[in-house]
């Protein structure tokens, strides 16, 4: 089977390997390249725990050939944390339980953070629907809702506490990242009131 030469940036790191045509990105990453946080479920993108952010976007990385990534950039779990210090969203999931046996946790980080990046202020509502590409077999997903909200919230401090919100999250609205939910019940959690 013919190979092909590729080039990946992965969490700012550039990296050149040689993979068969039908290498999936999840395992070149896994297997050539050692970033291990980015987990194989289903292989069939059903279950979301290999997401990654390829050219800022969250993709299932087992639904991507790794020929197909030549040339991108990529951020796996491995890359949210800065100089030692956690991203938002996992300091979320820590402080808010947002996980059981962690074994979606690295793909709900990634699409976490993709949604927050799109939508900085998001409702309990929109939080759900962002991640819900995202099974967790664990948790019953309160606590991951909560995780995400937690993150927001730190998101949105280090925005004000850095001089204002990012020029992309204002909107006009005379709130810095958008619109304030309020309270918002959810039946499906048995009616808490949020």
């Amino acid at each position: 089977m013919t190979e092909h030469d590729i080039t990946l940036t992965v969490n700012g790191t550039d990296h050149e390997l040689t993979v068969e045509p039908r290498t999936l990105l999840v395992h070149a990453l896994r297997d050539e390249l050692g970033y291990t946080g980015t987990n194989v479920g289903c292989e069939s993108s059903l279950c979301g725990a290999c997401t990654v952010h390829l050219d800022d976007d969250a993709v299932k990385s087992c639904t991507v050939l790794a020929v197909q990534a030549d040339g991108a950039t990529i951020e796996t779990v491995e890359g949210l944390a800065e100089d030692g210090e956690f991203h938002p969203v996992q300091s979320g999931f820590q402080e808010e339980h947002g996980l059981q046996c962690g074994y979606c946790t690295p793909g709900m980080m990634m699409a976490a953070t993709d949604l927050l990046e799109e939508n900085p202020d998001p409702s309990r509502e929109e939080i759900r629907e962002g991640l819900e590409g995202n099974l967790c077999r664990c948790t019953g997903y309160q606590n991951i809702v909560n995780a995400v909200e937690n993150a927001a919230d730190e998101m949105h401090a280090g925005a004000v506490a850095d001089g204002g919100c990012p020029a992309d999250a204002a909107d006009g609205s005379g709130s810095c990242c958008g619109s304030d939910a309020g309270d918002v019940r959810w039946p499906e959690d048995g009616g808490e009131s949020e």
